[in-house]
């Protein structure tokens, strides 16, 4: 793979983070295909731009979100249009400076190449608690917090 589509495809997760950091339901929902899912952190699933962008305003709209700070741990192309990207994210509560590990997170997504464009198939934000495992906790938030 090259650094250059590595890169094509960590823009498009980073364009998905800045859209849920500016607290951007349409700018979030128009990164995906027209079967693309995205699946929250609740274990909630939308389908397809309008169903996302209907799940994601009123979030918006009534929580008070904080942003991500996220790392991308890998970028695996499966096929010449189809990639899968890890990452790993938490969040910042407002009014606080470091990363709150009860809501660490595990990203995936999964993009694909629609005419010359790459579109979103897959979001998947996983809750990263490791039960029984707080080191593991730690180390994540550690990480992030080095980040910011």
């Amino acid at each position: 793979m090259s650094k250059d589509k590595q890169m094509v495809i960590e823009a498009v997760y980073n364009q998905l983070i800045t859209a849920w950091n500016e607290r951007n339901a349409s700018g979030m929902a128009e990164l995906f295909n027209e079967f693309g899912e995205l699946i929250g952190f609740d274990g909630s699933l939308a389908k397809g731009p309008k169903e996302i962008f209907d799940h994601l305003s009123p979030i918006f709209r009534d929580h008070p979100t904080p942003p991500f700070v996220c790392k991308v741990k890998s970028v695996r192309f499966l096929s010449d249009n189809t990639v899968i990207l890890r990452a790993i994210a938490g969040m910042i509560p407002p009014g606080q400076q470091t990363i709150n590990p009860e809501v660490n997170t595990h990203h995936t997504l999964v993009t694909v190449k629609e005419n010359d464009s790459w579109k979103i198939e897959l979001f998947q934000n996983t809750p990263a608690q490791f039960h029984g495992r707080p080191e593991l906790v730690d180390q994540m938030t550690n990480e992030l917090n080095e980040l910011h």
